[in-house]
Order: C-alpha cells, then structure tokens, then sequence
C-alpha cells in the first residue's frame, strides 16, 4: 500500500536499467519483470499527512498508469478459500478432499487454477517429463514423422491425456485420466491424495469409489491421444493422472460434492454443461460462484446454454 509514485520510480528505473525502451522502442511495465503486490483496498491505502480524501486515492497504485498492467487474482483467491478453507493445515486430511472441487469449463482455466493452488501447498515439487515418440507413418498416410519435432510433441495437450510436464507435491490430490486396474477400482475419473513421490511410482490413497481408503502404486504408462481429429500419431511415456484440486465440469459427472466453486472466466460452451456444474453440489450454501464478463470485470449474470429444439417433441 505504498504511495503510487514509489511504484512508478520503480517502473522508471529497471526500465533504464533493463534498456526496454532501447530494445523495443517504448516502455514495458518493470522493464518486463515481474512484480507482485499485496494488499487490501478495503482495509489500508497510502497514508498522506494531513490529505484529503481525493489526495489519499489518487495516490493508491490503481490511480497510477501502471494499474492496467496489473491483474487482480483476489476473486479467484477467494473462491479457493471457500472450496478449500485452511488448505494448509487440511492437507493430512484425506475426508477434507473428498466432497470438494472447483469446477470450470474448460482445461485452460483448470489448469490455471491447479497451478495457482500448488504454489499455495508447502514443500518441494516434484516434475515429472514425459518421452515423447512419433510414430512411424504409414506408407499412405501422406505424413511424414519426422516432420514432428521433440519440441513439438511436448506442447500437444487435449482431453484425457496427460502432459509433457507434470508438477506434484506430497498430499495433493490428483485424478487418474486412464483406466488402470477396473477390478481394484483404478479407472478414469478415480481421485486420489498424493502419499509419495518415487521416480518411478507414484504411491496415492483413493479418495472415491468402492476402493476408498486403500494405497495404489500407479506406474508411468505408454499411452497415445484418443482424439480422432489429430491427423498425426505419436507415443507419450507418462503417469496417467493430473492435478485435481480443480477439474472439468464434463469431468465432475457423476460426482455428489458438498463445496464446490464455480469458475467461469468465460460462458460454458455446450448444452447442459452449467445444469451438470451446479447439480453436483448437495445444498446452496455449498456452492460459490466466480464469473468474469468479456471486459474481465467480476459479475453476477451469464449465459446458459440450451439447444430449445431438443425438446420441441417432448
């Protein structure tokens, strides 16, 4: 909560220090760093001997400039809270997880929200890379495989696959995304809290299903995209699971929690997919909802989406 202009003399100098303005011609926010600031308008603002109420916010930092640049992450903190209250101090408690999720349209916004939640969770991080093979082609199928860079392959995401990179830490909760052992419990869709995390193994608890409670060892899996749509096939050497602290709404099917949170940073794009969202929670004190307009502005409307055809014949 410091007076705009210390912020500004920030700006002025790791611009001359950085040379954005040698470089590319104008000025960039901190000469292109990052930097984080923390406060609360509602509670403290720059203290101004003896000023007025007008000279106290002109000299808060969203009057100054700068203040475009910024993105204010407290709509989406408070929606953690409410789905996740006292994370830290939760995270030994399987039951805590269990009948608890974010949900969100679309894996973009999923993911945003899983990596923003993982840097809140104490201790080390564990990457995990996966090997990425092409395919050889088939003689008629016209695609070359060599034309499919390393580089390439690991940034191809899509539904029901896992990444390149996956980052977890110990008592993080996480979903298997392929079937494994249908008989012991381990299909798609199974959640489960992070026990141990080996180079090869990963050691986790299962959260949901008939298996509840029991200790799974999950292995690196040999897996391929099941989208028909990709013209091209390769091979990806990887644990089947991803973060879960948020998931898909499609993904939430089938699933009776008692906190959820809502985040839609955009409309839900398809039929039913908003009426699936808000039934999986059991009571209406147990869900909260964080929507965000086209302008980028908190709201309390948005739009639903139904094929009205559908139901000319009923």
């Amino acid at each position: 909560m410091l007076n705009k202009h210390c912020f500004e003399a920030l700006d002025r100098s790791l611009n001359d220090i950085m040379k954005t303005q040698f470089t590319h011609g104008y000025d960039i926010p901190f000469g292109g760093k990052v930097v984080v600031l923390g406060g609360d308008f509602r509670q403290i603002l720059p203290v101004i001997s003896k000023g007025s109420r007008s000279e106290i916010v002109g000299s808060a930092i969203n009057s100054s400039y700068l203040w475009k640049h910024c993105k204010c992450k407290e709509p989406l903190l408070e929606l953690v809270n409410f789905a996740y209250p006292k994370l830290a101090h939760n995270l030994q408690k399987n039951s805590f997880f269990q009948e608890r999720a974010i949900l969100a349209p679309t894996l973009e916004c999923v993911e945003e929200i899983n990596n923003f939640m993982l840097g809140m969770i104490p201790g080390d991080e564990t990457e995990y890379l996966s090997c990425d093979t092409p395919w050889k082609s088939d003689e008629d199928s016209g695609v070359n495989a060599e034309w499919f860079t390393f580089e390439f392959l690991n940034d191809f995401k899509c539904s029901g696959f896992p990444n390149h990179a996956i980052k977890l830490k110990a008592g993080v909760p996480i979903m298997l995304i392929r079937n494994i052992d249908q008989a012991a419990g381990l299909c798609n869709g199974t959640r489960m809290i992070v026990n141990a995390l080996t180079k090869y193994i990963i050691v986790a608890t299962v959260l949901n299903g008939n298996n509840m409670g029991e200790t799974t060892f999950i292995p690196r899996m040999s897996l391929t995209p099941s989208n028909s749509d990709i013209s091209f096939k390769f091979q990806r050497r990887q644990f089947p699971v991803a973060l879960c602290f948020a998931m898909t709404i499609n993904k939430s099917q089938g699933q009776s929690l008692s906190h959820v949170g809502l985040y839609l940073p955009r409309p839900v794009f398809t039929h039913g997919q908003l009426y699936v969202a808000l039934s999986r929670v059991k009571s209406r004190k147990g869900l909260k909802m964080l929507i965000i307009d086209d302008e980028g502005v908190v709201s309390n409307t948005t739009r639903n989406v139904v094929y009205q055809e559908v139901f000319d014949n009923i």
